[in-house]
């Protein structure tokens, strides 16, 4: 079956073809029972405009290209959500890919965004290099938001993980916690950062810091929490690097027999829906993601139609959003 085009609703209408294209490009120039006409015969035939050709004759594609890390992350769908809101405010619509945790991968992604002639690059979380996004913003705009390296040509949108790490350091030993263990990120780009926050938040309190390698997915708690376990090394508070490790941590704790926030406090960080369901209540530090795709979006407007040439670098206060799997350790100081 074909599509309907141009001259199928021109001739069911009963206008020129021309007279259609001034409809479908909302011009002024049509008289409001001729646009009437040509409206209802498109929608009879399920007639849709051309946006490649629009785009082609007007030079503009009015659409972002966003790459995410990793689509099973719920931090990078909340984030995708605000860059989508704003974006359609403005007229703009969004492309969205996924990078996959896959540095090659999201090099393909850029890649197809610029041959689709995208106004502007959104990278959630980017694994790219300072080369690739040298290349990536001498064609289009570009912003990172999360995660990413400095470069002097990109914006970037951030929530400082530094102080994020300490708001979870700090609520912990307000509540009496003394024998804290942070559980990283792995290879993630934001784990060094939230591990050296937790360090010096630790110091500071007169703390040892305890590191243990994880990663940051649901999967990579087991590992590191069975370790503490059998190793009888289990801490009154474990600060995981993000919801997901933490969701795990919570599952392999429950499975050792260990109960939160009795035997251990758990500390999330993203503060994403999986630390506000009522099951987790899982205390987190907060990252504004819906706030942090806005303002990605204005930045690239900013850009785009404002011509600003010089960076913007955000760097957003994260909070903390305190629920059930914080409490005051054991008077005996033990976990079992």
């Amino acid at each position: 079956m074909s599509r309907p085009t141009m001259d199928t609703v021109a001739e069911r209408a009963g206008v020129s073809r021309a007279l259609v294209s001034l409809v479908m490009n909302d011009s002024p120039k049509v008289s409001d029972a001729k646009r009437t006409a040509v409206l209802q015969a498109a929608a009879a035939l399920g007639y849709l405009p051309n946006l490649h050709a629009r785009s082609l004759a007007q030079q503009r594609t009015k659409t972002f290209g966003i790459i995410i890390n990793d689509i099973h992350n719920p931090f990078f769908a909340e984030v995708v959500s605000g860059i989508e809101a704003a974006a359609d405010e403005h007229g703009f619509s969004v492309l969205i890919l996924n990078g996959g945790r896959d540095p090659g991968r999201e090099r393909r992604a850029v890649e197809t965004h610029l041959q689709f002639q995208v106004e502007a690059l959104i990278l959630v979380g980017t694994r790219l290099d300072d080369d690739e996004l040298e290349q990536a913003s001498r064609v289009a705009p570009t912003v990172i938001v999360a995660s990413g390296p400095d470069h002097p040509g990109v914006d970037t949108i951030t929530a400082n993980d530094t102080i994020g790490a300490a708001l979870a350091v700090d609520h912990l030993v307000a509540l009496g916690h003394t024998d804290i263990v942070h559980l990283d990120g792995g290879d993630n780009i934001s784990s060094r950062p939230r591990a050296a926050g937790f360090a010096r938040a630790m110091r500071a309190a007169g703390l040892e810091p305890r590191v243990v390698r994880a990663g940051d997915g649901e999967a990579d708690a087991e590992a590191a929490v069975v370790q503490l376990v059998e190793e009888e090394a289990v801490p009154t508070a474990i600060f995981a690097f993000n919801d997901l490790l933490a969701a795990g941590v919570l599952d392999v704790l429950e499975s050792a027999g260990l109960r939160v926030p009795d035997d251990v406090s758990v500390v999330g960080y993203d503060n994403t829906f999986i630390a506000q369901l009522n099951h987790m209540s899982l205390t987190a530090v907060d990252q504004p993601r819906r706030k942090m795709g806005e303002l990605a979006v204005q930045t690239m407007l900013e850009r785009i139609e404002d011509n600003r040439t010089k960076p913007t670098n955000l760097d957003l206060a994260p909070t903390l959003a305190v629920r059930g799997s914080t409490g005051p350790p054991r008077h005996d100081g033990t976990t079992r």
